[in-house]
């Protein structure tokens, strides 16, 4: 990833959006190697005969990352809502492909 311009250091809105943009893109890259983990945890589970939602483990992630969004200054809330939204997402694929196979 390129060094970002802070953002007290972007003059003009155009220039602010190209820091966003490039921070979008990178958060796009970081999910989809996310995936390639849910992935290999399709393979474990299975091998274990182990379900794709295991609900200690899913309050144990958000549970994480709302304290990591509390301490970066972030609203936990929202973190909290677009993790459940994520985990459901990868829960959902890994049902999939379990019940598939």
């Amino acid at each position: 990833m390129t060094p970002l311009t802070p953002p007290q250091d972007c003059d003009t809105m155009q220039a602010l959006r190209a820091e966003i943009d490039a921070l979008d893109d990178t958060l796009v890259r970081l999910l989809a190697k996310r995936a390639t983990y849910i992935d290999r945890a399709i393979e474990l589970k299975k091998g274990n005969g182990w379900p794709a939602r295991i609900p200690a483990r899913v309050e144990d992630v958000v549970q994480k990352v709302c304290q990591s969004a509390e301490a970066e200054g972030l609203d936990p809330a929202l973190v909290e809502r677009l993790w459940r939204d994520l985990i459901d997402w990868s829960i959902a694929r890994e049902a999939r492909v379990i019940a598939e196979e």
